[in-house]
This record gives C-alpha cells, sequence and structure tokens, in this order.
C-alpha cells in the first residue's frame, strides 16, 4: 500500500503563487506517472496536472502556462509550483500515482478575490 502525503497548500489572492508537494512512501516512484488532481467542494476530483516517469507532462487547459509539475524521484515527492492563481483554482489538492488506488488528505487551496 503506497501513502501520499499532500503540503503546501493555503490562502493567496488572485494572482498569487503557492508550491504543493506530495511525497510518497512508493520505492518504484521513479518509474510511475504521477498526477495531481482538484476538488471542489460538491464535485469529483478533476486531473491538473501529470507527470509520466520520463518526466513528460500534461496539465488540464485551465491551468496551462500557470502550473508547473516536477519531481525529485530520489525523494519520491512531486512538485506543482501554481502562479497566478484565480479563484476558479480553489479546492483540495490531491496527488495519486498511476496504478495505485490510494489518497493523501489533500491540501486545502483558497484563492480569494
Amino acid at each position: 500500500q503506497v501513502q501520499l502525503v499532500e503540503s503546501g497548500g493555503g490562502w493567496v489572492q488572485t494572482g498569487g503563487s503557492l508550491r504543493l508537494t506530495c511525497t510518497t512512501s512508493l520505492d518504484m516512484f521513479a518509474r510511475s506517472t504521477v498526477a495531481l488532481y482538484r476538488r471542489e467542494p460538491g464535485k469529483q476530483r478533476d486531473m491538473v496536472a501529470l507527470m509520466t516517469s520520463r518526466g513528460e507532462a500534461n496539465y488540464a487547459d485551465s491551468v496551462k502556462g500557470r502550473f508547473t509539475i516536477s519531481r525529485d524521484n530520489a525523494q519520491h515527492t512531486a512538485y506543482l509550483q501554481m502562479n497566478s492563481l484565480s479563484p476558479a483554482d480553489t479546492g483540495t489538492y490531491f496527488c495519486a500515482v498511476v496504478g495505485w488506488t490510494a489518497w493523501g488528505q489533500g491540501t486545502q487551496v483558497t484563492v480569494s478575490a
């Protein structure tokens, strides 16, 4: 069973930045695709960004050009740099590793107008 811990959320004003961290216990992390999801109140989780084991990144259209996903395989950790935040980015952010049905507790991001 893989364990996931998200951190780095908080409250910012529109235009601000945050950096989320996703730490995993997965020894195979370097060979895995990692993804960050956002869940808005009352809605399902939607994928925001993912990065393959080869370092290829994909983003939801709503965050392209503003968010950057990266990873440190030695630390089994992924990062999501979020810039130019807007209230539409508010939600609880979770990370996941493709192939593993596990979620962390999430980290809350709140962007005020």
